[in-house]
């Protein structure tokens, strides 16, 4: 059973994104992403490409602020190298690219496997509390209108039958959860205190304000990395704010629905950016050029990370 299971963690994101890329360009045809790529203003492209760059950059550097507390030292280029790589494998095996980012310190650097794994689960519950707080920030600047679309296709009642009966699911789970003495429960409570304890040591660090500090860092190269690259095309050189941040964390959901974001991306800015009345082509087209630029990146320097590693650090050993 849990081989079977493997094989469908694998094989369906893979699936789903060969079904939206099949989607994607059956609602516009590849040839019409083709031309908006031609008259596309290539010096924003690559801009948006250097920022994303930059976040990959910060996220390496970051991550030895996590490891010099547990006595490892790591070489910044092993850091580096090791956060592409990631990114790479990624596109081929959801998650995958996590085990070999530790497995490559793990080999290269010393920091046994579990210690590794627990720094980067600990940068992830970072990473989403930054995440959770631009959807916060979004959702106060744009309440009144994404309250209007939502009542304007659903009614209001149902909206508010709907979260009430979540929450009421989610108090009675909570409270049976708490109460219980069953090993299920017993797990799920660890496993929560286990995500509030590495979220708190993150203030217990050394340089806990650089991390906190790189942290924002990297999603504001996210974000913007989002912003610049929409003045390549025309018809979304001017739109608001709110789109982007909107489409942002739209597309960001849709990377962790594919491997990549493969497929997925364009259709969740498509998504997005219909809200505000943004045409079809051009959406589907910025989607595409967004996630083909930094896909490309990641390509190149992954690529050369897993050549160059073993070469970098016998260079290391000879010195």
């Amino acid at each position: 059973m849990s081989k079977s299971v493997s094989v469908l963690k694998i094989v369906l994101p893979l699936l789903l994104g060969v079904a939206l890329v099949w989607y994607a360009l059956t609602d516009v045809p590849l040839s019409k992403i083709i031309d908006y790529w031609k008259s596309a203003d290539k010096t924003w492209i690559i801009f948006g490409a250097i920022l994303g760059l930059l976040s990959h950059l910060s996220r390496a550097y970051r991550w030895r602020f996590q490891l010099e507390p547990l006595g490892y030292d790591v070489k910044l280029g092993n850091s580096i190298m090791a956060v592409f790589a990631t990114y790479l494998i990624n596109y081929t095996i959801p998650r995958a690219g996590e085990i070999a980012r530790v497995s490559i310190l793990t080999n290269y650097e010393g920091v046994p496997f579990e210690k590794g794994f627990g720094t980067i689960v600990a940068e992830r519950i970072a990473d989403m509390i930054v995440f959770l707080g631009i959807i916060v920030i979004t959702l106060f600047l744009q309440f009144e209108f994404i309250y209007a679309f939502l009542t304007e296709r659903f009614n209001p009642i149902k909206i508010a039958i709907a979260l009430s009966a979540f929450l009421l699911v989610f108090i009675i789970v909570f409270r049976i959860i708490k109460n219980s003495s069953s090993k299920w429960a017993i797990k799920i409570r660890d496993f929560i205190n286990g995500v509030i304890e590495g979220a708190l040591s993150i203030f217990k660090m050394k340089k806990k304000w650089a991390f906190i500090f790189h942290t924002l860092f990297i999603w504001g190269m996210y974000v913007l990395m989002f912003y610049f690259t929409s003045f390549s095309i025309e018809e979304t050189r001017n739109i608001p704010f709110a789109a982007v941040l909107i489409g942002f964390i739209s597309a960001s959901f849709s990377i962790a629905a594919t491997n990549g974001g493969i497929g997925s991306f364009p259709v969740a800015v498509f998504a997005a950016f219909s809200i505000f009345g943004i045409a079809k082509d051009p959406s589907y087209a910025f989607g595409w050029i967004m996630w083909a630029s930094q896909t490309f990146m990641i390509i190149i320097f992954g690529g050369l990370s897993l050549i160059y590693l073993p070469i970098y650090n016998r260079k290391v050993k000879e010195v």
